[in-house]
């Protein structure tokens, strides 16, 4: 064998001539057990022992031992698959890369007006809540989730991924939502999680703490806790809001989310996580959105107000603030129709955001990893508003 070179190993060095033989001897072989066996393994000093399952493959007499066969498979690897990749890495490239400008419907869009608090099986186009596209890789397994306005919008995506991530989820939603509703609880089981449906009236203290009683029940327990459920009205007057209607907005939107937290905190372990639903308002309000904007302003406040106050006990409070996001907020009252028609058209992205857009800033602040993040509010806006 003519030597004509080396290269260096990390703990040897190996000719180039005998390596390259080496791999032509192999490969017939290797493609064989990574085809057909679910795990490989090599034994030995002097030698290295191929087994697929219980049936013995090949016996390599080797001079450079069990350390270079491991290296000559990694070089095969290598050697073999790299040229592949990089050949497809352009193609790939284009199909993993999207263009958030065109991702998603733009404006104009049909005028559309439902009864308050409105269907996403009704809307047109209909909402991306995640529905197809989610992919989950267990970073909420075991946990144990209640979502407030689960049915639809934002609420509804952190649902479909917190299942397909691995936890359990009880979502509440107002009971003419329930078709709605209905959809989330089968896509959560669908995912081989468990899913209660908890229907009812945020604007009952009482009910707000029956809910956390039966998600506890329920669940078994519980280390999330997402305050997304909410009410939006577009008056053009502050003339315009009676006192009824500013009541409905203000329980809804900020006794609830008090009534709900005192009752989840003594079930609340080291590791828990309290998510609230803020907004885009909340920094840069609407003129007809006066009473909405200001509940948003206090979620924001609260959120950073808690996470002061439970740090300490070790439990993490955060938010998310979107922007236009293409729900039934919008259609059941909370947009005009003249703004419905060009919903989004004003953001740098030049399009509403979708629910399904969101979904991951939810897992990010629920799981583990986000373990430094609390008093912080995480936007997404299609480039507009704060923070």
């Amino acid at each position: 064998m003519v030597l004509k070179s080396e290269v260096q190993n990390p703990k040897f060095k190996v000719p180039i001539d005998a390596e390259k033989n080496f791999f032509l001897f192999l490969r017939a072989y290797i493609e064989i057990v990574l085809a057909e066996c679910s795990n490989v393994t090599t034994q030995g000093m002097g030698f290295s022992i191929f087994f697929c399952g219980k049936r013995k493959w090949m016996v390599f007499n080797s001079l450079w031992g069990m350390d270079w066969v491991a290296y000559a498979l990694k070089q095969f690897v290598k050697i073999n698959f790299m040229s592949a990749t990089h050949t497809g890495r352009a193609a790939e490239k284009a199909k993993i890369l999207e263009n958030p400008t065109d991702k998603y419907p733009k404006p104009p869009f049909d005028r559309q007006e439902q009864p308050w608090p409105g269907l996403a099986g009704k809307m047109i186009p209909r909402p991306d809540h995640g529905e197809t596209s989610y992919r989950g890789s267990g970073r909420l397994a075991g946990r144990k989730a209640l979502i407030t306005g689960g049915d639809s919008g934002m609420g509804r995506a952190a649902a479909i991924a917190y299942a397909r991530e691995g936890a359990d989820v009880a979502i509440n939603y107002y009971p003419t939502e329930e078709p709605d509703a209905r959809e989330v609880i089968e896509l959560i089981e669908k995912a081989g999680r468990k899913g209660i449906a908890l229907p009812g009236d945020l604007r009952d203290a009482s009910f707000c703490r029956q809910l956390v009683a039966d998600a506890v029940a329920g669940l078994g327990g519980l280390d999330i806790l997402v305050s997304n459920a909410g009410r939006q009205q577009s008056h053009a007057s502050i003339l315009d809001i009676s006192d009824e209607q500013f009541d409905w907005t203000m329980k809804t939107n900020i006794y609830a989310p008090f009534w709900i937290i005192k009752a989840a905190l003594p079930h609340l372990q080291p590791g828990s996580v309290i998510i609230g639903t803020t907004s885009e308002q909340a920094y840069d309000p609407s003129p007809d959105l006066y009473d909405y904007a200001q509940t948003k302003a206090a979620t924001m406040s609260y959120v950073k107000s808690l996470a002061k106050q439970l740090g300490p006990k070790g439990i993490r409070v955060n938010g998310v603030a979107p922007g236009p996001i293409w729900t039934p907020l919008q259609t059941s009252g909370g947009a005009t129709q003249e703004k419905i028609q060009k919903f989004g058209g004003q953001t740098p992205l030049g399009r509403p955001g979708q629910p399904a857009e969101l979904a991951g800033i939810y897992v990010l602040l629920a799981e583990n990893n986000g373990s430094y993040a609390t008093g912080q509010v995480y936007g997404s806006s299609g480039g507009a508003g704060q923070p």
